[in-house]
């Protein structure tokens, strides 16, 4: 058998939101790696699971190139898509420095990003121009983040932010509000967005003057949109001339 790694996204939670083209993926995998509670989602007969905590992305691609080497067809399992904030990149810096492994034979699955997924439910948040930021500062420096929320905010971005508040970090949060606000955006809605496509999913859109940190966390996907940005019904969109 011929390995080969195919680098999957989940989706935000439901497994109606998995699509197609994965579970084909699934199907013919010998073998899945990822994060702990996204493994344990796709496991199947026949499928080897090898589990892995959060924050080891490069041994966890290095695995995957290497049971690929071995003649393996491995899935490498993120939540959402894997391009985003995901483990498509960690598998490419992987290879990048394994010139060996530089023949086997990759292909990225698109998914539904938890960041889609809450727009879609909120109505269309980001119905115009948007960024998105990861708010963790585990592989970058607060002051990176703090510049790029000052210059999306002048540039009237909508904005979607991940990872906004955990448990080892909770001040981050916090000091995220205080910059957009200092940068002019208290009166914009923040819609926080809970564990999004799942059972117990919970929204909630205010004004951004009226945000409180405990408002997120690591479970929470959090839009905050630019100044056009407005409801209707229980809706809330961004106009596509904003």
């Amino acid at each position: 058998m011929t390995g080969r790694v195919d680098i999957i996204g989940i989706g935000p939670g439901d497994e109606a939101l998995i699509t197609p083209d994965v579970r084909a993926v699934l199907d013919q995998a010998t073998d899945a790696v990822g994060y702990i509670p996204y493994v344990e989602r796709v496991a199947g007969p026949g499928l080897r699971l090898h589990p892995s905590d959060n924050r080891v992305e490069l041994d966890r691609a290095r695995h995957a190139l290497q049971m690929a080497l071995q003649g393996q067809r491995v899935a490498v399992v993120s939540s959402g898509d894997p391009g985003v904030f995901a483990m498509a990149s960690a598998v490419f810096e992987a290879l990048e420095t394994w010139p060996e492994a530089q023949g086997v034979e990759i292909a990225v699955h698109p998914g539904i990003t938890a960041m889609l997924a809450a727009s879609a439910t909120l109505g269309a948040p980001l119905g115009h121009d948007f960024c998105c930021i990861n708010l963790s500062d585990n592989l970058k420096p607060w002051s990176l983040i703090e510049r790029r929320l000052r210059l999306a905010a002048e540039a009237d971005f909508a904005m979607a932010f991940y990872n906004p508040r955990s448990a080892s970090r909770p001040e981050g949060f916090a000091k995220v509000l205080e910059v957009l606000l200092a940068s002019g955006c208290s009166e914009r809605l923040i819609s926080f967005a809970r564990n999004v496509s799942r059972p117990d999913q919970s929204l909630r859109t205010l004004p951004l003057k009226e945000a409180t940190p405990e408002m997120a966390d690591m479970r929470t996907l959090v839009i905050l949109g630019n100044s056009a940005t407005r409801r209707v019904g229980r809706w809330v969109y961004s106009p596509r001339s904003a």
